[in-house]
């Protein structure tokens, strides 16, 4: 083909600026798709484009770009190897068709869906060598006219240089994501999460993280349960000078009076009846590194006592022993319970709380940083994507609508069970709101007729119980507090109605 003789200048300029952009940006493949489909729109003179890329069963079609008066509609929608598309995928080859109705490959389902009806059309394959991975189509020639072969061939250039930019990027991607993997891979096996910020009140967070990292003194994180404590506590760790050693992690609610006092300070052969070895505590394993103390107000007096002299002195023993140990450890603590309150009704420690104080960050819940949540929910779906064995592109728009919507009293950790729901119950290629929101807790009042009332009690209080334990991390003083009962109350609940932790 003579450019110069069938390509006229202001075509020619449009596809050297997409050659120009395909070598200059990898980084966001859907923007840079974007723009060439929307170029390839508007040299060719159509009223709508799109991108659909072969899905990885090699069975559908999927919108990767959809331009035009319906394309939200669209991107919704996966399309069969049975219509226009499929064929020029199924043959590699070109179509220009100016009269789409009464075409014999037409599949109107796209049509039916959108409501945009479809006049005239051109469609080209993308190739990458010889593999066909999708195809660009261009709809309706502007002023009712027809599509000319002059705007297929430019069209077919510019599938050519949309491959390109599909394969460089694709590569790019693979890199970066390779990296990523691994850095990720290197963090969990240190025992580290991921902590994914986009709002600015969270980007302000991990600004504040990185400038307390740099001293020793005691640092207490605030906030609801799922905020995310713990991974603010381990970028404290990690931009700190004692980035190289333990970050030790103790859950104070999740032991018992006794068995936490050992596990903090360890203990030595025969201080208790199952002692039967020394034992090292967190104090000790943590030794010039962090020690994070989760749930630090369910911590009872007697063992606060030796919390403050670690704080004053730097000094502990182990139970069981006289022997004296040097701390040289960073505290780190968190909790989700008012510890003022606590103070003024004596069962925590004002001058244990004034000395853990000294760098009090509070994390705010998951309704008050909406922007984080496309992050979070992706980052989710990309996990369990993997783990569920399904090709996931995203999350429809009435589903990131409602999640945006939703007020997440679970906060982060809500969000991911309900992500990891959706793949479970969903089908691809886009998570919807049903599935994100579907729930297969059922009670037994559904089915009132050959159940008593009280069994229909015992079912309601047993269920409402587990999903207040849950948001609460299972933490049974919070959850009494949230039920407006005494704890030990709750107690007998759980034996009651047999609910035990997962």
């Amino acid at each position: 083909m003579n450019l110069s003789t069938n390509i006229d200048a202001e075509k020619l300029n449009a596809l050297i600026q997409i050659s120009l952009l395909i070598n200059s940006n990898y980084s966001d493949l859907n923007a840079l798709l974007e723009k060439i489909v929307q170029s390839a729109m508007d040299v060719v003179g159509g009223d709508a484009a799109s991108l659909l890329i072969v899905t990885a069963d090699k069975k559908n079609l999927r919108f990767e770009i959809a331009l035009g008066p319906r394309g939200i509609e669209a991107k919704k929608i996966l399309v069969g190897l049975n219509g226009i598309a499929g064929w020029v995928v199924k043959h590699s080859k070109s179509a220009i068709i100016n009269d789409v109705q009464n075409d014999t490959r037409f599949d109107s389902s796209v049509q039916e869906t959108t409501g945009y009806v479809t006049r005239n059309m051109l469609a080209v394959p993308m190739r990458i060598k010889t593999e066909c991975i999708g195809v660009i189509e261009v709809l309706n020639k502007a002023d009712n006219q027809d599509f000319t072969l002059n705007d297929l061939e430019v069209l077919e250039l510019f599938a050519t240089q949309t491959a390109l930019a599909y394969q460089n990027a694709s590569n790019y991607k693979q890199s970066q994501e390779e990296i990523i993997r691994l850095q990720d891979q290197l963090t969990q096996e240190q025992g580290y999460h991921t902590l994914i910020a986009e709002s600015p009140i969270m980007l302000e967070k991990l600004a504040i993280c990185k400038r307390i990292a740099v001293s020793d003194a005691s640092v207490l994180i605030l906030g609801e349960s799922g905020v995310g404590k713990e991974l603010i506590a381990e970028q404290i760790h990690l931009n700190s000078d004692r980035a190289g050693e333990p970050f030790i992690r103790v859950n104070c609610a999740a032991l018992p009076e006794g068995l936490l006092e050992s596990e903090l300070f360890g203990h030595v052969r025969g201080a208790f009846t199952d002692a039967v070895a020394d034992r090292k505590g967190g104090f000790e394993t943590a030794n010039k590194g962090t020690i994070f103390l989760d749930e630090i107000g369910e911590v009872p007096l007697f063992v606060q006592a030796k919390l403050l002299r670690v704080l004053q002195d730097k000094t502990f023993e182990p139970v069981g022993s006289s022997k004296t140990f040097v701390a040289d450890v960073r505290i780190i603590a968190a909790t989700n319970r008012n510890i003022e309150k606590l103070v003024e009704e004596g069962t925590f420690r004002a001058d244990l709380y004034y000395r853990l104080n000294v760098l009090p960050i509070y994390i705010p819940p998951l309704r008050q940083r909406i922007e984080d949540i496309p992050a979070l929910a992706n980052f989710f779906l990309k996990k369990f994507n993997k783990a569920v064995k399904k090709d996931f592109a995203g999350f429809t728009e009435t589903a990131m609508s409602a999640m945006l919507a939703y007020h997440w009293p679970g906060n982060i950790r809500e969000l991911e069970n309900a992500v990891e729901r959706a793949c479970v119950v969903g089908t691809p290629p886009y998570i919807t709101e049903d599935a994100l929101f579907f729930t297969t807790n059922k009670t037994f009042v559904e089915n009132p007729e050959d159940k008593t009332l009280k069994t229909a009690i015992n079912v309601f209080k047993k269920q409402y119980i587990l999903s207040v334990l849950e948001k609460n991390n299972w933490n049974q003083t919070s959850t009494a507090e949230v039920l407006d009962i005494q704890r030990t109350y709750l107690s007998r609940l759980l034996k009651e109605l047999d609910i035990k932790e997962k």
